[in-house]
């Protein structure tokens, strides 16, 4: 316990010092496995060897079902409540989800899903929507901002289904969403929409509706994203809103109708893949979606300025006068773009809780734990924290461990959550180099990624094996179960 306590005051520093600092001179150590890091300090770093365990992911087997079978509302339809609620219900509970849009669609683009998060997905049913509507890109290239020129590739297939157990995917974030909700719809997760709610109870299981009626349960999970209602609640009123790290993203989609035919362009269409352009303080990820139908772009920039300030009407050419000088293929793209969308991009730190102190609400997911999505980890952390917590509540074996339960579920996904949001504020910081000698020297400790040399190592995050195993070999399940048996081991000796 003293040790996870240490871990997570560790991992709270770091993510503090990260958003605090706009350069890179915090750019010291993580509270997370990796190596990552050891360019910055020359010939001489020591290798982290912590050992990571893999998932033994052979076959999916049926979930065992809850001894104690309790009644879950759920606030909010997103990809969290909906993960949640099909995890959940997969162990036999009853679950309502209330969400407040009258129809199902999440806002944006592509999404990505890392096999931390696909495994569970395909081990809940998701399997026949994912093969249809989903893309197994073959690799990641990150690439020079000012030519385009690779300067690190991550082999995604086969190489992460044979280590990790499971593909990497990406899809259209609508997409999956609908998808979650028909096989929620199917389990039998009674969903209804155009039911939003307007208040919590921190004493009770209790939820208030926007239309004024009053639903009670056994427990309320509130998935009510960055903006959270109930994470007030669960901090006794005080909240702790997610912070501006100094960045914002423009998301757009190109039809490749208009890249088909252009030789300057069209190659980023001829395998699945995803592209990424990295300079000074900026980024643009690529890769296609729909079926190959879209081709999307999400552009990364520095931003301090408050949202409400922003002028949509000059959106586009904003975007454009951010990356004019960049690699002139990659402009021939965004001079494509007809129609953008710019958001904010925010992070929280580590909260101290997740719970109510009656130990009846909960929060999860963006609610819980907002981060840059510089590790394409934010939906796949909410996908865990559902799987970690139906896999936790179906090992207690009388009402009166459900509390105990519940904490641990908390320090365990306090934990794992925060270290995410520290590697997605350090890849900020990785990818954002001017170009100088810490550039030059992260480049280097890349190039074996190209040359197609296993070194163990790289200051590539996805291709630095100790932090690829420790993010994508995670088994949130597994591990909650862990900590349960451990939590009960250590009662046993008390």
């Amino acid at each position: 316990m003293a040790e996870e306590n240490e871990a997570i005051e560790k991992c709270r520093r770091h993510v503090d010092s990260l958003l605090k600092e706009k350069g890179h001179a915090e750019l010291k150590e993580t509270s997370y496995p990796s190596n990552s890091l050891n360019f910055l300090h020359g010939p001489n770093a020591t290798p982290s060897t912590q050992p990571i365990t893999l998932p033994n992911t052979s076959s999916f087997l049926p979930p065992p079902q809850a001894s104690i079978k309790l009644k879950i509302l759920i606030a909010g339809a997103g990809l969290g409540g909906l993960a949640t609620a099909i995890a959940l219900r997969l162990r036999g509970h009853t679950i309502t989800v209330f969400e407040k849009a009258l129809e199902l669609g999440e806002v944006g683009a592509g999404i990505q899903i890392p096999p931390n998060s696909s495994r569970l997905l395909l081990s809940w049913g998701l399997g026949p929507y994912l093969q249809e509507l989903a893309t197994e890109p073959e690799a990641i290239r990150m690439r020079r901002w000012q030519n385009g020129e690779v300067i690190s590739l991550t082999r995604l297939k086969p190489g992460f289904r044979e280590r990790f157990g499971a593909p990497y995917y990406v899809v259209h974030r609508a997409n999956l969403q609908i998808s979650m909700y028909k096989r929620a719809l199917e389990l039998g997760v009674d969903v209804r929409v155009g039911k939003g709610v307007k208040g919590y109870d921190g004493g009770r299981a209790r939820v208030v509706l926007e239309n004024g009626e009053v639903c009670e349960g056994d427990l309320v999970v509130a998935a009510d994203g960055i903006r959270s209602e109930a994470r007030r609640v669960v901090l006794g009123g005080v909240d702790q809103a997610p912070q501006k790290p100094g960045y914002a993203a423009y998301r757009a989609m190109v039809d490749v109708e208009l890249m088909k035919g252009d030789p300057d362009v069209e190659w980023l269409l001829e395998s699945p893949g995803q592209n990424l352009w990295v300079g000074n303080q900026r980024h643009v990820m690529t890769y296609t979606i729909a079926n190959n139908k879209s081709f999307n772009m999400v552009l990364s920039h520095p931003e301090d300025s408050d949202p409400s300030t922003w002028n949509q009407a000059t959106v586009i050419e904003d975007m454009q006068q951010h990356f004019k000088e960049w690699d002139p293929r990659l402009v021939k793209v965004i001079n494509m773009i007809r129609t953008t969308l710019k958001w904010p991009l925010l992070s929280g730190k580590p909260l101290y809780n997740w719970i109510s102190s009656s130990g009846t609400l909960l929060i999860l997911g963006d609610a819980a734990h907002p981060m840059v999505p510089y590790m394409s980890e934010g939906a796949a952390m909410a996908v865990e924290d559902g799987a970690a917590l139906a896999e936790i509540l179906s090992l207690v074996e009388s009402p009166a461990q459900i509390s105990d339960a519940l904490k641990v579920f908390e320090r365990v996904r306090i934990l794992r959550a925060g270290q995410m949001q520290e590697a997605s504020l350090v890849n900020g910081k990785l990818w954002h180099f001017p170009d100088g000698p810490e550039q030059r020297a992260r480049d280097a400790a890349m190039k074996p990624d190209v040359d197609g040399v296993r070194v163990g190592e790289s200051a590539n995050q996805w291709s630095d094996e100790m932090t690829a195993a420790w993010a994508y070999g995670y088994d949130a399940e597994v591990e909650a179960r862990r900590a349960w048996i451990d939590s009960q081991s250590r009662s046993s000796r008390l």
